[in-house]
């Protein structure tokens, strides 16, 4: 074994498929931002942690208006995930920039994202581990699927730049329901 710099150790335990994440601030601007800090909490109802930077525009609006939407991208989306993670929706309209449709959603005011195949709907639920984290829980609210999109393959982000696609499903027995 070789010592592997602490720096790089997000690489090996990256919990899940980089996603987008909307938001809509109280003043009525939308904006979306790249995301592969999150995970499952609870099945049911689902809830989801994720990680939005204290540094990030959407995090004022999610502290704010305690919605948003988690839109899930497929493979060929990739390019417009990374221009939408490389800029600031500070001084960018990041949907226009990366061409990329909102949609109005059902139960919150952040936007859906037409090209992903997923759109889930949540409010924020628990903020406990805002402060020291930026750590926010999520209830879905509603959730969304793109039936033309048939078996989607997501992108992994794993550090420097690099991104693995999911690949092929192999199953065994589950005992759990």
């Amino acid at each position: 074994m070789n010592e592997l710099l602490l720096a790089e150790v997000y690489r090996l335990v990256e919990p899940g498929p980089v996603v987008l994440l909307t938001t809509r601030s109280v003043q009525g601007r939308a904006n979306v931002m790249a995301m592969s800090w999150h995970m499952m909490v609870e099945i049911a109802p689902p809830t989801i942690a994720c990680i939005v930077s204290n540094n990030d525009l959407s995090f004022f609006a999610l502290r704010q208006t305690k919605e948003c939407v988690i839109a899930v991208p497929a493979v060929g989306l990739a390019d417009k995930v990374v221009k939408v993670g490389n800029c600031s929706g500070r001084d960018t309209d990041k949907f226009a920039m990366a061409w990329l449709t909102p949609l109005p959603a059902e139960r919150v005011s952040a936007p859906l994202v037409a090209e992903c195949f997923a759109n889930l709907e949540c409010r924020v639920v628990d903020t406990r581990m805002v402060g020291r984290y930026d750590l926010f829980v999520l209830e879905v609210l509603k959730a969304w699927i793109d039936p033309a999109q048939t078996k989607p393959k997501t992108i992994h982000h794993i550090g420097n730049g690099g991104f693995v696609v999911d690949g092929e499903v192999i199953h065994f027995e589950s005992r759990v329901p």
